[in-house]
């Protein structure tokens, strides 16, 4: 009897891995199914809520938004937008290589830490996961920015990250950001108006677009330069 309980320790082990396989197999499907199922659902429909502002709820921040469609956006705001955080835009198809080389290597020299994330990575991350740094996180960002890419489109992109972004404190979105810093929607934004906006896009919680000083002054005097360069360049074209 005994050589055959020890035969049966293998059949066990094999069994036990099988299933084991099988769940990570089912779990990866059912990612990858839910994944597309919500870039579908987000092509047609803005997302109700962000991880990024459910952490404002429960640091106690009330939420400030108001969804505006890219068509009735002042267009200067997607400009500043490109002009600020993703100059190729509409030529790269995600991921803007040269971006991100140009990042590591000033990170590398110790120069100021800097990111290479496209507008698309930066809509990828807003919508569907959480902020902060970890080889994961990055991962599936690279997941859903191919997602996106490929179902959403250009003028999408631009739309849904016009709306999610942070603009200060509890306010999500560019038509926000306007009414709290202009007092007046996004429609009918100066091209001042849209370069102060998108100067505080990388740090909203610390910049002001109001009476900008220093750093963030500078910054946005020169966006505001080049929204027109820009629009004359046609580094806008995917968006009109």
């Amino acid at each position: 009897m005994a050589p055959i309980a020890r035969s049966r320790r293998p059949a066990r082990r094999r069994s036990w891995l099988r299933r084991i396989l099988g769940w990570i197999v089912r779990l990866v499907l059912g990612f990858i199914l839910l994944s597309l199922l919500m870039v579908a659902i987000y092509r047609f429909v803005p997302p109700p809520i962000t991880l990024t502002q459910i952490g404002d709820i429960t640091e106690g921040h009330s939420l400030h938004k108001d969804w505006m469609p890219l068509s009735a956006m002042d267009p200067d705001m997607a400009r500043a937008a490109i002009a600020a955080e993703d100059g190729n835009f509409c030529t790269h198809h995600g991921f803007d290589l040269k971006a991100i080389e140009k990042a590591f290597k000033a990170n590398e020299a110790g120069r100021r830490l800097r990111g290479g994330s496209t507008i698309s990575q930066q809509t990828a991350k807003n919508v569907f996961l959480w902020q902060g740094r970890s080889y994961l996180r990055k991962g599936l960002e690279a997941w859903f920015t191919v997602l996106i890419e490929h179902l959403w489109g250009k003028k999408r992109i631009m739309e849904v990250y016009l709306n999610v972004a942070e603009t200060g404190i509890g306010t999500y979105g560019a038509n926000a950001g306007s009414q709290r810093y202009f007092h007046h929607d996004a429609s009918r934004l100066s091209p001042t108006e849209a370069a102060r906006i998108a100067a505080i896009l990388p740090q909203p919680a610390e910049r002001a677009a109001i009476a900008p000083q220093g750093r963030v002054l500078r910054y946005g005097n020169r966006l505001v330069r080049r929204v027109g360069i820009v629009q004359r360049g046609g580094y806008d074209r995917c968006l009109r």
